[in-house]
């Protein structure tokens, strides 16, 4: 990996992207919350843009332009703040930040929050590759290289196995959804549904399956364009290149790039990290 320090600060002893200015971590206990913001948390690269626009589709469905979806709450500078604070009507409000970082109104207020997990391996990969092509982000020479970085913790937004925990940890001090990847891709109804309960609102089966249809990986793979001509419509700050934002959406990728050893390294440390998780229980890989 090219130095390229430039491209990265440490944080409370996480990487973060220089798009992560020092000045808006720091001021981020400043910040208002409001009773009905919703929280969409993950670690990078676990599924975030596509959980947004099924949230989006899902209230448009009952109360069109009623919400607002921003850019992540940690993506920019101080003035960060101010904006999110003038946006009008219910906002839903990105994040991959850990749970200690979250601004602490957030937590004070027990506002909600969705969780997306996607299992370590294929996320590994997906980010892999969001480094490789994302000129904001430090250059990587190899995918060994990348797998290395990614298995100490030492690629943005930290560990892995810490994020999940800190969140897990905290589960009962906001109301908080754990949701899926791969359960989602196998059966995307069971989810709208399981959302659409946790939110309060009330959907028919026509019109799950609308949102079903309208956020499918491939259509919404397809509407890349609109991204381009819509900088609002994203969730994705990091990049301006909209492709890099759905690549596969697989589940299982991880086999084309994990060595025998890698495999077994990562297994390793996942049973270590993880083996008190209940989290961890319902992660599949394929």
């Amino acid at each position: 990996m090219s130095a390229q320090s430039d491209l990265i600060h440490i944080f409370n002893g996480v990487p973060f992207t220089t798009k992560s200015s020092a000045t808006l971590l720091r001021s981020l206990n400043n910040f208002q919350a409001r009773d009905d913001d919703l929280l969409l948390v993950s670690y990078p690269k676990s599924g975030t843009h596509w959980l947004a626009e099924i949230l989006r589709q899902l209230y448009n469905t009952k109360a069109p332009n009623k919400v607002s979806i921003t850019s992540p709450i940690e993506f920019g500078d101080v003035g960060k703040l101010e904006e999110l604070k003038s946006i009008a009507g219910r906002r839903i409000i990105p994040t991959h930040l850990s749970y200690d970082m979250i601004p602490s109104d957030f937590k004070d207020r027990k506002c909600k929050a969705i969780y997306i997990i996607r299992n370590p391996k294929d996320t590994a990969v997906s980010l892999f590759h969001y480094y490789k092509d994302n000129p904001n982000l430090p250059t990587i020479e190899s995918w060994h290289a990348f797998y290395n970085m990614f298995l100490n913790g030492q690629v943005v937004c930290g560990s892995w196995f810490e994020h999940i925990l800190g969140w897990e940890e905290h589960r009962n001090e906001m109301s908080t959804l754990f949701l899926y990847y791969e359960a989602m891709k196998k059966d995307l109804p069971k989810s709208v549904r399981k959302i659409s309960s946790f939110l309060g609102i009330n959907l028919s089966d026509n019109e799950i399956s609308e949102i079903c249809k309208k956020t499918s990986f491939g259509e919404m793979k397809t509407n890349v364009e609109r991204e381009n001509s819509d900088p609002n419509s994203t969730v994705c700050a990091l990049t301006t290149n909209k492709k890099l934002i759905f690549r596969k959406g697989t589940v299982g990728d991880w086999k084309q790039y994990f060595t025998p050893k890698q495999n077994r390294l990562l297994d390793e440390e996942y049973k270590a990290k993880m083996d008190s998780s209940c989290l961890a229980k319902s992660i599949v890989y394929e």
